[in-house]
C-alpha cells in the first residue's frame, strides 16, 4: 500500500512537472551571457598581461647577451667583427652561433666557442624572431637599422601597453 501511494505521487508530480518553463531558460541564459561577457575581457587582459611580461623577458635576455659580448670583446677574450663594430656583435644570430674565443686551440669544429644566447626568442607582440634593431651609430629613436653592430633591439609591433608607451620603445 505505501509503495503504490509513493508511485501514484511521483507519476502525479511527473505530469504536472515536465521541464524548465521558457522563462526558466531566458534568466538562465541570461546570467550565462553576463557571466560570459565579464569573462571574455579579463581573459584578453590577462593574456596581454602574459605577452607583455614575455616580452620584458626576452628583451631583458638579449641586452643581456649584448653585454655580455661587449664585456668579453673589451677583454680581448673575443676578436672584434670589425673596427666599426666598436666590439658590439655584428647581428643576433652571432650570439646564437657563438665566437671563437682568443688563444684558444680548437681540436673540434665547435670547440673555443662562446655562444650567448640558445637561440633567438620569438617577439610575442609579433610572433616572429624579426626583431628591430639598432646599431651604436643610430639615432636612439630611429627605426631604420644602419647595420653596422647590433647596439639595441626592441620590438617591431606597432601596439602600445596599457600605460600608453608604444611596445617599440621599452
Amino acid at each position: 500500500m505505501l509503495r503504490s501511494s509513493k508511485e501514484s505521487g511521483l507519476q502525479r508530480r511527473r505530469k504536472t512537472q515536465s521541464g524548465l518553463t521558457l522563462i526558466e531558460l531566458i534568466v538562465a541564459f541570461t546570467i550565462l551571457l553576463i557571466l560570459t561577457s565579464m569573462a571574455v575581457p579579463m581573459t584578453r587582459y590577462q593574456i596581454r598581461r602574459e605577452r607583455e611580461k614575455e616580452l620584458r623577458q626576452d628583451l631583458e635576455e638579449m641586452r643581456k647577451a649584448i653585454d655580455k659580448y661587449k664585456d668579453m670583446c673589451d677583454l680581448g677574450k673575443i676578436q672584434p667583427a670589425s673596427p666599426e663594430a666598436f666590439c658590439y656583435p655584428p647581428s643576433l644570430e652571432v650570439l646564437v652561433d657563438g665566437v671563437k674565443m682568443q688563444n684558444q686551440i680548437s681540436s673540434g669544429s665547435d670547440s673555443g666557442k662562446m655562444r650567448f644566447l640558445r637561440h633567438i626568442p620569438k617577439d610575442p607582440m609579433t610572433g616572429d624572431t624579426d626583431w628591430g634593431k639598432r646599431s651604436m651609430q643610430d639615432d636612439p629613436t630611429s627605426t631604420s637599422f644602419g647595420g653596422q653592430n647590433v647596439f639595441d633591439v626592441y620590438s617591431k609591433t606597432l601596439d602600445k601597453a596599457s600605460d600608453g608607451t608604444p611596445y617599440s620603445e621599452w
